[in-house]
């Protein structure tokens, strides 16, 4: 897997590893690394240089031509949107790093190529791995620029993101360290994984990720496990969970949760973080409920909320901070009704299919981060999120065009 032959480094790999690297950096680094990606396929289109035909090419996989039914269905709600302009366009632009994914396919020619921007992807995420646990151990990092990197150790962007993002990496490097081409590159793959799945109950605290890293192992076990005891795994979740309650970090957040859910139930008010979030999905579903069909347009759910929420109350004041539920299945039911949910699952289901077609390795580990990608999504709007939704985007991307490529490749 780690092996690279010598050849010249062109414009065009260049600014993908550099996209690949951005991955869970800094905005403004994340940012440039999507915009440069997006003017070299313009470039390779307007210059007839578009990949030939193969395992890889975005003409072979269901993914990319999901996507651009997607982009399509966004774009098109804007003639019956109900929200402001501004913040439809805002929300359309927000849906266009899917494209980051066929951009991969475009560009990414060969499996060399391939290997080497899965290598930076890897190795930058290590560096971020690395970092949070120098802060963890209060050791300064002057490049540390999240707003509490001090307090809850997240390099650049926030703890919740990067627990997610500490989960996905534990399930990518477990499952690609079969690949490793010597059994000292083997067992340092076994290393940063349990180092990343360490920081996700010990050194982050969010919820989501700490769900996440349950579900990335619990995967991982059931793989592991023969066929014929793998009916057995549906007693692996609850184990797991068992056990990651004996770190202290972990039982107190859900605790936590739990009591705000009781909260609520005896008086729904959007008070809490919990709370927050309930209050939020509830106002979704009956905004879904009024218009099923077409939903209210791309960038509308701020707009939506404000309307229900004004009729229920008369001094109720405009929301004017969240643009969306902390839900992403709902976010899509919103604005493009009932077939924004089929879409999403649509899109969900063509990666799995991509990626059943290929490897083992690289399946598991695409499919791992397909999981990841699905529970992060019923707790928050993962995909229209700046920061996690590039990382899913930028990941899928690169696994995708690696695995199409690997395909040709002696398995090692």
């Amino acid at each position: 897997m780690l092996s690279i032959n010598s050849n010249r480094i062109n414009a065009r790999i260049a600014v993908v590893s550099l996209a690949a690297a951005s991955a869970g950096l800094s905005m403004v680094v994340m940012s440039l690394g999507k915009l440069l990606l997006f003017f070299a396929v313009l470039l390779v289109v307007l210059r007839n240089k578009q990949q030939p035909k193969g395992p890889a090419s975005w003409q072979t996989l269901w993914t990319p031509k999901i996507i651009l039914v997607i982009l399509a269905a966004f774009a098109g709600s804007l003639l019956w949107t109900t929200g402001p302009f501004d913040h439809s366009m805002e929300a359309l632009g927000k849906y266009g790093k899917f494209l980051v994914i066929p951009a991969m396919l475009i560009l990414i020619r060969t499996r060399q190529e391939a290997t080497l921007v899965l290598i930076i992807f890897l190795g930058f995420q290590v560096f971020l791995l690395l970092s949070s646990w120098l802060l963890y151990f209060h050791v300064p990092v002057v490049w540390a620029t999240g707003k509490h990197a001090k307090e809850l150790f997240a390099v650049f962007s926030t703890y919740l993101d990067q627990s997610i993002m500490s989960a996905i990496l534990a399930a990518l490097f477990w499952h690609l360290k079969s690949l490793a081409p010597n059994r000292l590159l083997f067992y340092g793959a076994i290393t940063v994984s349990l180092l990343a799945l360490g920081s996700v109950f010990l050194v982050f605290v969010g919820r989501t990720g700490q769900l996440v890293g349950l579900t990335m192992i619990a995967l991982a076990v059931f793989w592991a496990l023969p066929r014929r005891y793998r009916l057995a795994s549906v007693a692996i979740p609850p184990l797991i969970a068992l056990l990651a309650f004996s770190f202290e970090a972990v039982p107190q957040r859900f605790l936590t949760a739990g009591s705000e859910v009781s909260s609520y139930m005896d008086k729904p008010a959007a008070t809490t973080s919990t709370g927050v979030r309930l209050y939020f999905w509830k106002t979704s579903l009956e905004a879904m409920a009024q218009k099923p069909l077409a939903g209210s347009g791309v960038g509308s759910w701020t707009t939506q909320y404000n309307r229900i929420e004004a009729l229920k109350n008369t001094d109720f004041e405009p929301f004017k901070v969240a643009s969306n539920p902390h839900q992403e299945f709902l976010l899509w039911g919103v604005q493009l009704g009932v077939g924004g949910i089929l879409l999403l699952l649509a899109f969900m289901g063509a990666v799995m299919k991509d990626l059943h077609n290929m490897d083992a390795p690289i399946a598991r580990a695409g499919q791992s981060v397909l999981a990841a990608l699905v529970v992060a999504c019923l707790f928050n709007s993962s995909l229209y999120d700046a920061n996690i939704g590039s990382f899913f985007c930028l990941t899928l991307g690169v696994l995708l065009a690696w695995g199409g490529h690997r395909r040709h490749m002696t398995k090692g």
